[in-house]
């Protein structure tokens, strides 16, 4: 025991003074070598790593990654074997280099092996991408991908959805464009026939008796503002399209603008013998451009008033709703079928046959002219059937808060019949 312990210190010093002996042989000319000779030695690899990388730059993205394992291992050898020669004996050099030489080639190995992996990988996600070209459909690899391929393939399912929404966009636009172009042609062809034949009677004096003469010229007064009307529609839709319809915003209370665009729409229902009502609690400021939204509110009245009977009730109300500020306008129209809510809005389209025809109808543009307006106004517009007709709804966001006092909820439709004494 007691040599055991007193050979113990023995080896001890041994070894501090072998280190000890090692250090003292290391002058400092023999670390500036070691320096000069290190960074050489890391300057020359990289270069000559990227002159490789370069001429290798559309190959498979293994060989990348066994490229640079190589550079690290043989700038690891040079560095290594350099200090082992000034510090090292030639046996110790030899174990320490033999040493490095097994880590380099696990390390070719380990890295030839991740790079096949990711080879593979990137040729599983492209061929997904190919299959897109065939069946217009793109499906993600069934493998594991790493997780920067991983983003990449959510990354282009998600465009791919975006592409397709785009694209049934694009076709339905279409559709409604060609749907617009057989309306209007057909729409403006009838006027424009009987104001050539009216014309050609009073030209050629086939009309001569006075009282019949001053309704030809009535008639012809009439036409020319339907068309007026009808082609003003079309640049106001041309507009929306395109995304040029400029707004001139200022804060203005929503109440007075239903208030104006009800009174200025009473005469038009009154002449079909239509009760119109409007109210509007106050407090309602809205970012608006008055003149374009009062249009589309307009918009929403007279197609309530054209498809509503005579003796029939129209009602607009203007209110505030879980804090936006809302305008509604409720007709006896008979109600919309189902399958055609959600086409209201379209380019063109009128559903004559669910509701009363009205021979002064319009080419069916002033819903989509609504729709667009209140969405350029970061509004959304809906409809829903109610009662003995239908809801068109507009909201919009406040300008600023309101006072908790003028907000109400939206009143029943039989809440409207009573107050209206039915």
């Amino acid at each position: 025991m007691t040599g055991g312990m007193a050979a113990a210190p023995a080896g001890t010093g041994s070894t501090a003074l072998s280190q000890a002996d090692l250090l003292s042989g290391v002058t400092p000319d023999n670390l500036v070598h070691i320096l000069v000779w290190v960074t050489a030695a890391v300057v020359v690899t990289a270069i000559l790593g990227a002159i490789v990388l370069r001429l290798i730059a559309r190959r498979s993205v293994g060989l990348h990654v066994g490229l640079v394992a190589a550079v690290c291992v043989i700038t690891a050898m040079i560095t290594t074997g350099e200090i082992a020669t000034i510090m090292l004996s030639a046996g110790d050099r030899v174990v320490m280099l033999e040493l490095i030489g097994i880590s380099g080639i696990a390390s070719l190995v380990v890295s030839l092996i991740v790079g096949r992996s990711i080879g593979q990988a990137s040729r599983a996600l492209l061929a997904s991408v190919q299959q897109v070209g065939e069946s217009g459909i793109y499906t993600p690899p069934d493998r594991e991908l790493p997780a920067e391929l991983a983003g990449l393939s959510a990354g282009l399912t998600e465009a791919h959805e975006k592409l397709g929404q785009s694209r049934a966009r694009q076709q339905a636009l279409e559709a409604s464009r060609r749907e617009l172009v057989a309306w209007v042609s057909h729409d403006l062809r009838t006027p424009l026939a009987g104001l050539r034949a009216m014309a050609e009677a009073l030209e050629d004096q086939v009309v001569t008796d006075p009282r019949e003469v001053s309704r030809y010229h009535s008639q012809i007064r009439v036409e020319t503002e339907r068309l007026a009307v009808m082609i003003d529609d079309l640049f106001e839709l041309s507009k929306i399209h395109a995304g040029a319809l400029r707004l001139s915003r200022r804060v203005a209370g929503l109440e007075d603008v239903v208030a104006e665009v009800v009174a200025s729409a009473e005469p038009v229902a009154r002449a079909k013998r239509i009760r119109l009502t409007g109210s509007a609690v106050r407090g309602m400021p809205v970012l608006i451009d008055s003149a374009e939204f009062g249009r589309a509110v307009r918009n929403l009245m007279i197609n309530a008033i054209r498809h509503t009977p005579p003796n029939g009730t129209i009602e607009v109300i203007g209110e505030i709703r879980s804090g936006m500020a809302c305008v509604s306008v409720a007709d006896e129209c008979g109600g919309i079928p189902p399958g055609d809510l959600s086409r209201v809005f379209d380019v063109a389209f009128r559903g004559e046959s669910a509701r009363t025809p009205d021979p002064s109808g319009g080419a069916g543009l002033g819903l989509s002219i609504a729709r667009g307006i209140v969405e350029a106004h970061s509004g959304e517009i809906s409809v829903s059937n109610t009662g003995p007709g239908c809801e068109f709804l507009i909201t919009l966001p406040l300008a600023r808060p309101a006072p908790s006092a003028v907000t109400r909820p939206a009143p029943s439709r039989a809440a409207r019949e009573v107050r209206a004494g039915r």
